[in-house]
């Protein structure tokens, strides 16, 4: 009796064994191919030098790698999942001169990235980064506080502001600065209205109406819901070296009670949640626009009102949960900004004649750009920008309401001044503030 149930025992274990084998998920093996996006230069940029980073993004697991000379990596033992994965190279001003015989002065990096990757049993792809140069400038977005302050208890969306800042060693103007708040698909279950790209998911711009056929609409432009410029005679405002500008949607201190301008009064019922803008440099006024201006958008008389080319809603109201991107740009003497080309979404069907549009910004006079996607990996959207304006992208990690900014890190300390990290890769430059503090740094 006893044999046949040591052999009974035996057999189960054996199929418990089998059941186990069968079922367990292997992990899996991923190649990449990393590469230079030089069209037809004759040099080449060393591969070795270029560093990847990948992310679970429901686990927040990173782990980095550094690529071979031959451009190539393996990433071993990876789960199934979704990935975010980031590669980047800096080479120093004195080794890209002595390569491409481009003199610089300053470091130049690339950057590529895919985002919200599928990595699934079985998964067999080669995955290819294309390394872009990125448009690193003098001027940087230093701090975007989008998500507003609790709305009970703080001032809502009220306190919003936006800080642009002079990352260089002289003195530059603010004159004629223009940024923009950039538009782009920002929901799934609307996809079907629109004319889409298959290799993004992003809107397909080159389908817009009277869109020019001899552009490339998606890859040289971004789309601007709001576009405004700081005014200015030229010289009028200067900003030292490590300094900042904020511009505030109204420049008031939040944190105490005010009048609106319906004669009602408003009152924060606790002040620690929101911030004090009556420092600010500029802020957006838009009641001359409107036939029914907020009752809180109140014009302070000591603060310059920024030029308004292009609104969205009733103030310059930055999107709550993030759908949003913005970016800085300056265009040189031959442009007239807001004389450039307006586009309609580029629906399916054709838009009415009263139809939104948009303007058409070229990616040339950007000179600094930051993606902003919502905190949950299951909200996140389609990329607005490409690697060459902002491979990665940021995000508050409390969401909405919060008080939470965006904010760039610091890099260094030179001389007393803070040189902000500028790699063209949200991802890697930016973090945030628990709550958002004009002219501060992280």
């Amino acid at each position: 009796m006893k044999k046949y149930l040591y052999l009974f025992l035996a057999s189960l274990a054996l199929t418990a064994c089998k059941k186990n084998n069968t079922t367990e998920i292997q992990p899996i093996d991923v190649n990449v191919n990393v590469s230079y996006n030089l069209e037809t230069s004759t040099y080449k940029l060393p591969l070795n030098v270029v560093k990847v980073k990948v992310t679970n993004v429901s686990t927040k697991t990173v782990r980095e790698f550094n690529v071979s000379e031959k451009g190539t990596l393996l990433i071993s033992q990876l789960s199934p999942g979704a990935y975010d994965i980031d590669a980047s190279a800096t080479i120093s001003a004195a080794d890209y001169t002595a390569i491409t015989a481009i003199p610089v002065d300053r470091a130049v990096t690339f950057n590529a990235s895919l985002k919200n990757k599928q990595i699934a049993v079985g998964f067999n792809e080669t995955l290819s980064l294309n390394l872009r140069a990125g448009f690193t400038g003098d001027w940087v977005i230093k701090q975007v506080y989008f998500a507003g302050s609790d709305r009970v208890n703080g001032a809502l969306y009220r306190d919003q502001f936006i800080e642009f800042y002079n990352n260089s060693d002289k003195v530059l103007y603010a004159d004629s600065l223009y940024f923009a708040e950039t538009v782009g698909l920002i929901t799934k279950s609307t996809a079907n209205s629109y004319n889409l790209l298959a290799s993004t998911g992003q809107l397909d711009w080159s389908k817009s109406v009277n869109m020019p056929a001899n552009i490339d609409a998606n890859n040289d432009y971004i789309y601007a819901r709001a576009f405004l410029m700081i005014p200015g005679t030229g010289k009028q405002y200067p900003v030292q070296p490590g300094k900042s500008i904020v511009v505030a949607q109204t420049a008031i201190n939040h944190k105490a009670p005010f009048t609106g301008t319906d004669g009602k009064q408003v009152t924060v019922i606790n002040p620690a949640l929101t911030i004090d803008l009556s420092g600010a440099d500029f802020e957006a006024y838009y009641a001359p626009l409107l036939a029914k201006p907020l009752a809180s958008d109140i014009d302070n008389p000591n603060v310059p009102n920024l030029t308004v080319l292009s609104y969205f809603g009733t103030d310059m109201i930055f999107d709550n949960p993030g759908r949003y991107s913005y970016a800085l740009i300056k265009a040189d003497g031959t442009q007239s900004p807001k004389d450039w080309p307006m586009y309609n979404y580029p629906t399916k069907a054709t838009p009415s004649s009263t139809a939104t549009k948009y303007y058409q910004i070229p990616n040339k006079y950007v000179i600094d750009a930051v993606e902003v996607q919502p905190v949950e990996a299951d909200d996140r959207i389609p990329k607005k920008y490409n690697s060459a304006l902002d491979a990665g992208f940021t995000y508050v990690p409390l969401g909405s309401y919060t008080s939470q900014s965006i904010i760039r890190k610091t890099e260094k300390t030179v001389n007393g001044r803070i040189v902000l990290k500028d790699t063209n890769n949200s991802t890697e430059d930016f973090t945030f503030l628990n709550v958002a503090t004009p002219r501060g740094f992280k």
